[in-house]
């Protein structure tokens, strides 16, 4: 059964953003991930994680002035100064969560442009280098330009060019079932063609990026496949509620339970039928 991840970027936005680790925390998570930690001091995020017992699946590095159209930095040379004080200021954020895992943001830039290729692929061995020692996998993503215009980083092919290019085990793939859909469809072949160099695996509902349970994906079938690949590690939940987090949760209950279950803390109050629902 997957493991679920709560994006505190997009879920519990009633919450304050420091407050949303505990929210989720008491909604049933067990690991988060978020987009940008930068402006809360390194050791409130660490006293969160701690207390609410979470695990950290992954933040983004840096990516510029998001309020003012930075989509991240990697693909823009006359920017790399930038690009490096980002890789410094993470370095505090990292021992803080204790994730190892960090998503490089490509930036707005041509996809077709020699110059940004070239800059994009610079930084990530940049990256990949400046951060050997914090034993950190980089993720790259392709995005899909609908909800982000001019996105560099938009090509299945690309990415996976890019990450056997690197020859390094520390470059892997988030495989986002929401911007694959809107990008190539295909999501299942897709998903399996490119597992051996995912690393991390988000969900949302398509084309409306809400809770995984209805439109265009079978989430149950996704989450199906999921299990059946191997694939061991957590599927963020990358969705904007419709209406209120807590109260869109419905849908991810009986995983909740199932998990429970299999370690022997499901709660006699709870029907069985919730807790055998998906087998």
């Amino acid at each position: 059964m997957p493991a679920f991840a709560a994006n505190l970027s997009f879920m519990f936005n009633e919450w304050d953003f420091i407050d949303r680790f505990a929210a989720a925390a008491d909604a049933g998570f067990e690991a988060v991930e978020f987009l940008f930690p930068y402006e809360c001091p390194p050791d409130q995020i660490a006293r969160a994680v701690c207390t609410n017992g979470l695990e950290v699946v992954f933040f983004n590095l840096p990516a510029g002035d998001w309020a003012r159209g930075d989509r991240g930095l990697a693909a823009l040379p006359d920017r790399r100064e930038e690009f490096r004080h980002g890789l410094r200021e993470v370095r505090p954020y990292l021992e803080a969560t204790g994730a190892r895992r960090l998503h490089m943001m490509s930036g707005r830039a041509p996809f077709h442009s020699r110059r940004a290729r070239e800059a994009y692929r610079s930084a990530l061995y940049e990256a990949l280098e400046q951060l050997e020692p914090d034993s950190v996998t980089l993720l790259i993503e392709p995005i899909n330009r609908r909800d982000m215009p001019g996105y560099f980083l938009s090509d299945y092919d690309f990415a996976l060019e890019t990450i056997l290019a690197t020859g390094s085990q520390r470059v892997r793939m988030t495989y986002d079932f929401y911007h694959r859909q809107i990008i190539a469809g295909d999501l299942l072949p897709g998903f399996q063609a490119l597992l051996p160099v995912i690393d991390h695996i988000q969900i949302a509902s398509a084309p409306g990026r809400h809770e995984p349970d209805s439109e265009e994906l079978n989430s149950r079938h996704i989450f199906d496949k999921i299990d059946l690949s191997g694939y061991a590690g957590f599927v963020g939940c990358e969705y904007r509620p419709r209406h209120g987090t807590v109260e869109g949760l419905a849908w991810i209950e009986p995983y909740f339970a199932l998990r429970r279950l299999a370690r022997g803390g499901l709660h006699p109050s709870e029907p069985a039928t919730v807790a055998m629902a998906l087998l």
